[in-house]
């Protein structure tokens, strides 16, 4: 019979496609990892992975099965958080995935409110790129993330939490009034300061400047505080979130410039699987992102997981 263990060894192989560092990841030495891998191939009757000098590859069955695996490993984690977490509400550990353009803005608002309401709840942080937390989400080593929708994966269910408008950073000698809304067509392609690739906001910012491609900008950076200091060093303009722009609006070298309705936006939630059996706890952890950051004026019913996700938003992410 196979095992779970050999199903995590075979899974650290295949996204590692290296023996050596999957062993480091799974805590083990290289020689038990290897046979533990054989002893499932020999169990399975078929070849999973080729080995090279130095790197793995694998088989089309080993493709496959890889797959799978991922899949009975994020159930059996599933089983497990169902047994700790199924009679009290945001308790033990929850593994919650935050982008970085959302992290340090919501986080120092939303923990303090779960430490008080929920005491015996340990938070497990992990900040990353949109496309990296999806990845690890769907592998079952995190339990939920807050990032922009939607999220275009079948096995991934959104809960809506807020909806987050752009404004428009410049630096403080320029001439436009802050009092005054400008028209998107305002935006200055040439001056404006991106994030890097793979930043979804860098992706959302082209989709505002509709038409625009990636080449027709200059700077780019890897957090939004770099952009916004390179803003108040006169090097060009950004599109910053209102989250953001709440703290950023304190630098006196900046100035943010409102857009005339209907503002460009993004609509922030939470993303989790949609086997989780931890859905009561994402309602929870909703509702009290909602109370932290201090937004009113939302159906209760849309903080309910059961209810189905908005299915447009005016930005993609």
């Amino acid at each position: 019979m196979i095992t779970l263990k050999q199903l995590r060894y075979f899974g650290a192989v295949a996204r590692h496609r290296h023996f050596g560092r999957a062993a480091r990841e799974c805590a083990v030495s290289q020689p038990a990892l290897s046979m533990q891998i054989r002893d499932l191939e020999a169990r399975l009757g078929v070849e999973l992975v080729e080995r090279r000098p130095g790197e793995v590859a694998l088989t089309p069955a080993g493709v496959e099965i890889a797959r799978r695996a991922a899949d009975l490993l994020a159930g059996a984690r599933d089983l497990v958080d169902f047994a700790r977490h199924h009679t009290r509400p945001l308790s033990g550990t929850l593994r919650l995935g935050v982008i970085p353009t959302l992290a340090p803005y919501v986080l120092p608002s939303v923990l303090p409110v779960l430490q008080r309401h929920h005491p015996d709840l340990t938070v497990a942080l992990r900040e990353t790129r949109t496309r990296n937390l999806l990845d690890e989400l769907g592998r079952g080593q995190i339990d939920v993330v807050m990032l922009a929708l939607p999220v275009a994966q079948p096995e991934i269910e959104t809960l809506p939490l807020f909806e987050d408008p752009f404004v428009l950073a410049v630096p403080t000698d320029d001439p436009r009034p802050a009092a005054v809304p400008i028209e998107v067509r305002a935006i200055d392609r040439d001056t404006l300061i991106l994030l890097e690739e793979g930043h979804c906001l860098r992706d959302q910012a082209l989709a505002v400047c509709a038409g625009a491609t990636a080449d027709a900008f200059g700077l780019g950076a890897t957090s939004l505080a770099t952009v916004v200091q390179l803003v108040a060093s006169g090097y060009g303009t950004t599109l910053l979130p209102r989250v953001a722009a709440a703290i950023e609006r304190d630098n006196p070298r900046i100035k943010l410039l409102r857009f005339v309705a209907p503002e460009p936006r993004r609509t922030i939630g939470l993303a989790f699987r949609r086997t989780s059996p931890r859905k009561a706890d994402f309602s929870t952890l909703a509702r009290r992102v909602v109370e932290a950051l201090g937004i009113t004026g939302l159906d209760p019913a849309a903080l309910d997981p059961a209810m189905p996700a908005a299915a447009a938003h005016p930005v993609p992410a």
